[in-house]
């Protein structure tokens, strides 16, 4: 179905949005920041992990995206075991009905078509398919909207997220490599687009904020245990990321340095309370962040940051802050390749902190220059997502488009 009569265009938002996690929230932010300009009589609303939250904060309508409330909780018991299989036979229906209702689809951003955190094939990956293919079938057009994809090695899991792209009738990137991961697990990516993470359309916030203390450094933290496959040594790998960070933490409080400890998701909470534990000064704070706004301003106050959340990253690096990454994948790789600090990456698996901290005395060495490019790289990205919404409008909104290109006509 088409969205060219008259009356309201009906939008749908899907996703992980309203779970916690700050970062799928700034993509929704994004892409209803895009529709309130472009297309302001759109009816807009979620099918989404927390619906409550999607709802009091962004103020449209939303659905819970599970029919099981015990989705993510692991079910070791008969009845758990069984609502969850049912819960997955009425998700196909009640996900085939939600997306009826609807003109268009749009899932915002996120990390959609990979699996570089653990991740079972019959959860997001499951419900991604049912989207897709109700699309198809319902004649209703599916867009996978500045999405992050990566190789996968889950058979299961590939095999969902592979018909899934193929079953959206739009799909951009938000990074080369993205694309480059679908068209090796047999997509036909001829038509897709690269764009910047649709997080570098949100505001930034204004000069003259609060200022943080002299010398402040914003350390970006996560609860992380590898990629998908690496469950076998996932603590293993958690240990020694927590082990190196903590350690870094200490050696710029034994400089003197203050410390702010940042979040992405409300899973981190126990590495900060971790390291809290571990420095035990009182140099070392910890932010209380709901938004990315309130990571940008976070990080805008620092002198330097190191993280290795993805969006905290963007964070940084669009508020023009000298910003290391602790990297754990490809895309964070490629963020900071496109942002112009490429040279200041370290392995989040492998952290040396006596390394690290070399890297980051040499990020804060080359901090005046490093500013003057994020400045230039962040104008490119704002007139690449310029281009990207209008890519968008065109694809899924002929009829905007249409009367647009007659009022832009000489």
């Amino acid at each position: 179905m088409t969205p060219t009569h008259a009356t309201p265009v009906r939008v749908g938002v899907f996703g992980l949005l309203g779970s916690g996690n700050l970062g799928n929230d700034g993509s929704l932010e994004a892409v209803l920041g895009y529709l309130r300009a472009a297309h302001p009589d759109a009816v807009v609303d979620a099918l989404c992990g927390g619906p409550e939250v999607v709802t009091s904060r962004y103020g449209i309508p939303a659905t819970r995206l599970h029919w099981y409330r015990g989705e993510y909780r692991t079910a070791s018991r008969a009845g758990a075991i069984a609502a969850k299989g049912l819960g997955k036979l009425v998700d196909a229906f009640r996900t085939a009905a939600w997306v009826r209702r609807h003109d268009v689809v749009i899932v915002p951003g996120m990390g959609v078509l990979e699996a570089t955190l653990p991740l079972r094939p019959w959860g997001f990956p499951y419900a991604l398919f049912l989207l897709c293919a109700s699309g198809r079938l319902l004649r209703t057009p599916v867009a996978l909207v500045g999405v992050g994809a990566a190789a996968i090695g889950n058979r299961s899991t590939r095999a969902l997220v592979r018909w899934s792209a193929r079953l959206a009738a739009y799909r951009s990137y938000r990074d080369a490599q993205s694309r480059d991961a679908m068209r090796a697990m047999g997509v036909d990516t001829r038509d897709d687009a690269v764009f910047p993470d649709l997080a570098f359309s949100l505001p930034t916030p204004r000069a003259g904020g609060p200022a943080g203390p002299p010398g402040l450094v914003c350390v970006g933290v996560m609860a992380f245990h590898g990629s998908d496959d690496d469950r076998a040594r996932a603590e293993e790998i958690h240990r020694r990321y927590l082990d190196g960070t903590t350690r870094f933490v200490r050696a710029l409080v034994e400089d003197g340095r203050p410390v702010r400890l940042l979040t992405g998701d409300a899973c981190d909470a126990p590495v900060v309370a971790a390291i809290l534990d571990a420095v035990d000064s009182p140099l070392v704070t910890a932010a209380t962040t709901s938004s990315l706004a309130d990571l940008m301003a976070e990080t805008a106050a620092a002198d330097s940051v190191v993280a290795i959340r993805y969006h905290n990253l963007i964070c940084a690096l669009k508020v023009g802050t000298p910003t290391l990454a602790l990297s754990y994948a490809a895309k964070s790789d490629a963020l900071m390749a496109r942002m112009g600090l490429g040279a200041y990456r370290h392995p989040a698996r492998e952290v040396d902190a006596d390394r690290l901290l070399e890297q980051f005395r040499a990020l804060e060495k080359d901090a005046a220059e490093l500013r003057r490019t994020l400045v230039e790289r962040n104008l490119a990205a704002a007139r690449q997502l310029d281009c990207q919404f209008a890519a968008l409008t065109t694809a899924l909104f002929p009829a905007a488009h249409h009367v647009h290109a007659l009022r832009e006509a000489p």
